[in-house]
């Protein structure tokens, strides 16, 4: 995968936090997601100093955003919608998706996602975006959702890029290899999901 050439020349840099117990995760799609994207890095631990540290280079905070493990009340302000550190819907959408040079997405179960974010107060610092799935996952029989609305790191992450890039092309070139792992998956008689059930992302 590392040599492969990145299907999507992103603007908006992606950073994915990935819970160390999600490494060997079967179907996991945060390193195809990182594979995908041009821009992109993938960070395995649980806790960082800061953004800054967890990318790898200098980085300003207010520049960056991050999905935040909950849901929107007003759904049909989606398909991504800006939070305020209550939790409720900020009034100018389009001022918090203004300059935003990069994303910080959660990988693990939900408990997982939980612990990565309390473990790191510096994401509190960052704007605070939930996606609004116009669907199920891709995973379908494959994995067992907490939610409804519950898709894995690559789809959140093509979701709300194809927003952010004011491209909904970006959304399916990011889906398309995800496509073909489950796809493989299926062909190759995979139980549903029986190793994966308490997944979220």
């Amino acid at each position: 995968m590392s040599d492969a050439v990145p299907a999507v020349e992103n603007k908006v840099k992606v950073l994915v936090l990935q819970h160390p117990q999600e490494q060997d995760h079967a179907l996991g799609t945060a390193g195809l997601l990182v594979a995908t994207l041009a821009q992109a890095r993938l960070a395995i631990g649980l806790s960082w100093r800061n953004l800054g540290h967890a990318l790898g280079e200098p980085v300003e905070a207010r520049d960056w955003g991050v999905l935040y493990l909950g849901s929107a009340h007003a759904a049909a302000q989606g398909p991504l919608v800006a939070l305020d550190r209550k939790g409720e819907t900020l009034p100018n959408q389009k001022a918090a998706l203004s300059g935003l040079k990069g994303l910080v997405v959660l990988d693990g179960s939900w408990a997982q996602a939980k612990a990565l974010w309390w473990r790191n107060a510096w994401l509190t610092k960052l704007r605070r975006f939930v996606i609004v799935p116009d669907g199920p996952s891709l995973y379908g029989s494959l994995r067992k959702e907490a939610r409804p609305d519950a898709v894995s790191t690559l789809e959140a992450a093509a979701l709300a890029l194809s927003v952010l890039e004011v491209d909904p092309g970006v959304r399916e070139k990011v889906l398309a290899p995800f496509r073909e792992l489950i796809a493989k998956a299926r062909a190759a008689g995979a139980p549903g999901g029986k190793r994966d059930r308490r997944r979220r992302r």
